[in-house]
């Protein structure tokens, strides 16, 4: 069935219906017809399954059937990711999502290629966050993580909230293995974290300042192997590697 996204401020189970774009893809680009059945998500874990019932002017009316809600998964992992050049940054918006990170946060690097101004700024998080929205319709996320605006590394920082464990990928000597990081944390506390910052730096790398920064606010430097990876891969390898052993 395909999956529709209603924002938590118009989730109304009793009067049920879409509208805007969504039922603007439903009508005329699905060509959806009156007893069909779809499902609906807040991005808040709940999920409706329904039957359409009626087109009434741009607003398709709908009848609940089935109402279902799914749990958050165990870990928190917020990804802060310098932005990078072309139109990478909307590919790791989508692996991130299907990957299961709860929040994406776009760093403004001092390596940073893309010019983001603060008109831009906002353009880039809406369009972000609309991709994060149809890779959850896409892949049967029913919690949408929040694309936070672009933003320096320390802004992010002063703004950000506190996590159980903060890493950073680099490139620099004396990084440590992921797998050996998580073993003590769990050795310490005896418990695996509930929250984790991801971030992971620009081409290049973040610079040896933003790393210092990282490192005062407890990022633990981090190697992804003796390979060197892009950045979109980098992504993708840190947070499959925190989902398979965090969230499963």
């Amino acid at each position: 069935m395909h999956r529709f996204y209603i924002s938590p401020e118009n989730w109304n189970r009793g009067a049920l219906a879409l509208t805007g774009s969504e039922a603007h893809h439903a009508r005329d680009v699905l060509r959806v017809k009156r007893g069909e059945k779809l499902v609906l998500f807040n991005g808040r874990g709940h999920e409706i399954t329904a039957e359409i019932v009626d087109f009434n002017g741009d607003e398709i009316q709908l009848r609940k059937l089935h109402e279902a809600e799914t749990p958050p998964l165990r870990c928190r992992i917020i990804l802060g990711q310098a932005i990078p050049k072309g139109k990478n940054m909307e590919l790791i918006v989508q692996k991130a999502v299907e990957i299961g990170a709860a929040e994406i946060a776009p760093i403004i690097s001092d390596r940073t290629i893309v010019h983001v101004d603060p008109e831009s700024a906002a353009q880039k998080q809406a369009k972000w966050q609309q991709i994060a929205i149809e890779a959850a319709k896409q892949c049967g996320q029913n919690w949408l993580p929040r694309v936070h605006a672009p933003c320096s590394l320390g802004k992010f920082f002063t703004a950000s909230a506190t996590f159980d464990l903060h890493l950073v990928g680099s490139l620099q000597p004396g990084a440590q293995h992921l797998k050996r990081i998580l073993a003590d944390y769990s050795s310490e506390h005896r418990h695996l974290p509930d929250s984790v910052l991801m971030l992971i730096g620009p081409e290049g790398d973040f610079t040896p300042a933003e790393l210092a920064l990282a490192r005062r606010h407890g990022c633990q430097p981090i190697t992804l192997g003796p390979i060197i990876l892009r950045v979109e891969t980098a992504a993708i390898y840190c947070l499959s590697v925190l989902s398979y052993e965090l969230l499963m």
